[in-house]
């Protein structure tokens, strides 16, 4: 299966930044992954035309469940479609603690996602607390229980795992830890969602380099990275790929 690498830009990047994006589309080659950065909404149109005909996907960070109304500040995932957008990240760590998004809006927006044509990638992942209390598998299988509808089945989407502990901290779980969890997944994905759940990639994200990348994307049943601080340099996030 292709992995898929995605660069979240976060909260990061002017007009002067699509110049790495567009580093990134000319140093790939013949990359064996799908590659694709989301950079914050105000860059969506312009990074959709600067990346236009290479082989670089263009995404959103967050969308609004419904598809338009009185929601000052929101994005909905049909505007980020009209913007050049086919993918989206949902239910990233930051907003579910930050903005205190629940499985179930996770899933509203997921659906929201399909409505306009985008492709999810619905994060999940637990925090050092619920780790060391014994409770990481039975947190994060819930948060996919929880996150992603039945529309799923039958249309692109991914998942992305990312240990809330490890992300920008500079630390990484255990090859092991990441092929456990990610086999948990996986089986929860095929129980709900069956045949598409066999098929949907998992990724992972939480402090992913070009220095961990091979033998993490080498691991079972990783299928992918969401990469963030690294993904801005195009040289880091090109070593990230190469790792593929």
């Amino acid at each position: 299966m292709q992995k898929l690498i995605v660069g979240n830009w976060k909260m990061n990047g002017l007009g002067a930044a699509l110049d790495e994006a567009q580093a990134v589309a000319a140093g790939l080659g013949a990359a064996a992954a799908r590659v694709g950065i989301c950079p914050p909404a105000t860059l969506v149109e312009r990074m959709s035309r600067a990346l236009a005909g290479t082989l670089v996907a263009v995404g959103g960070q967050d969308c609004r469940a419904e598809a338009s109304g009185a929601y000052t500040g929101d994005v909905s995932a049909e505007m980020l479609a009209d913007a050049g957008a086919c993918l989206v990240i949902l239910g990233h760590s930051e907003r579910r603690a930050g903005f205190g998004e629940t499985d179930a809006l996770v899933a509203a927006k997921t659906e929201a996602a399909l409505r306009a044509g985008l492709e999810p990638i619905v994060c999940v992942g637990e925090t050092l607390a619920e780790r060391e209390a014994g409770g990481a598998l039975a947190i994060v299988t819930g948060q996919v229980r929880g996150s992603l509808p039945a529309a799923l089945a039958g249309r692109p989407f991914a998942v992305a795992y990312e240990p809330v502990w490890a992300i920008g901290t500079g630390l990484t779980p255990t090859l092991e830890q990441i092929a456990e969890m990610h086999a948990a997944i996986r089986a929860e994905l095929v129980a709900t969602l069956g045949e598409a759940g066999a098929r949907a990639p998992i990724l992972y994200g939480g402090s992913v380099k070009p220095a961990n990348a091979a033998e993490i994307l080498s691991t079972a049943e990783v299928g992918g990275a969401l990469v963030g601080g690294a993904s801005l340099k195009a040289s880091d996030f090109l070593g990230i790929i190469a790792g593929a």
